[in-house]
């Protein structure tokens, strides 16, 4: 009976103990990684093509060149594979959260083609001798220019985040502001028919380029996001190859692009203090 009565004072002793409060915890956010995957549409600069062929004794260019794109999205998009149309993605990686700072790839398949039944206009030697004048540049002549399997932009750039509004809860939604800039190759596949004199299409590191964007950015419950970006592009093209011979070319292109993304958030969760 003693020992009972012992374990039954000890167990009321134990009981009236207050009880502590649970830790608490936050999660402290290190950096976030993110990527990307969307569709464009652009616009580009009248330029000119300029064309060497020595064995043929060729040295021409074709003058203030009209190019059009060829968005593919718009043709049914859920029916062909999705690296048919004109897609861009991102992959990078906020080093600095506080801040908003990031580093970024930024690549974009675009595609350039000399518009179909243009006068172009023609100056320099051909066939060894001088030429000044135009002619129809059309399939149906013998003349296409394709960088149809991509003009294709890559871009090594530097990012800022500017908080536009965030929700009470910070989770649910947050809009910002990117801006955007940076350099890299470009990877052109190249395809032409001059005179009717074909090249063997190939893709080549044919030149670099230089690109700003400002992007607005929504996201939800800190891991989805939609990204709409405005973008200006610089591109030389350079040593492309073409029959018996090469080709350079520049122009300036303006971009839209609509991209769904993912946030990886990196972090660890730490006691409240």
């Amino acid at each position: 009976m003693r020992s009972l009565r012992t374990v039954a004072i000890t167990v009321v002793f134990v009981l009236s103990i207050p009880s502590l409060p649970a830790a608490q915890t936050k999660t402290e956010r290190r950096g976030e990684f993110y990527f990307s995957w969307g569709y464009n549409t652009e616009w580009f600069t009248r330029s000119n093509v300029h064309v060497s062929q020595p064995e043929l004794q060729n040295n021409y260019s074709f003058r203030n060149i009209k190019g059009n794109d060829h968005r593919g999205w718009d043709e049914g998009l859920l029916k062909k594979d999705i690296t048919i149309p004109q897609y861009n993605y991102r992959l990078g990686y906020f080093f600095d959260r506080e801040k908003g700072l990031a580093f970024e790839i930024n690549f974009d398949h675009t595609k350039f083609i000399f518009t179909d039944n243009q006068q172009a206009h023609i100056k320099g030697v051909l066939h060894g001798r001088a030429v000044d004048s135009s002619i129809l540049f059309s399939d149906f002549n013998g003349f296409y220019y394709y960088l149809n399997n991509g003009a294709n932009f890559l871009l090594f750039n530097l990012v800022k985040r500017w908080t536009i509004h965030q929700s009470k809860t910070n989770s649910v939604f947050r809009l910002d502001f990117l801006g955007k800039a940076g350099l890299g190759p470009v990877i052109p596949h190249v395809e032409n028919s001059f005179f009717g004199d074909k090249n063997k299409p190939h893709f080549q590191l044919g030149g670099w380029n230089v690109g700003a964007e400002g992007a607005l950015k929504a996201t939800f419950f800190e891991r989805i996001y939609l990204e709409f970006c405005n973008k200006l592009d610089y591109a030389r093209y350079s040593n492309l190859k073409i029959y018996k011979g090469t080709a350079r070319q520049a122009f300036a292109t303006y971009e839209l692009i609509l991209n769904l993304g993912i946030n990886f958030p990196l972090g660890r969760s730490i006691p409240i203090q």
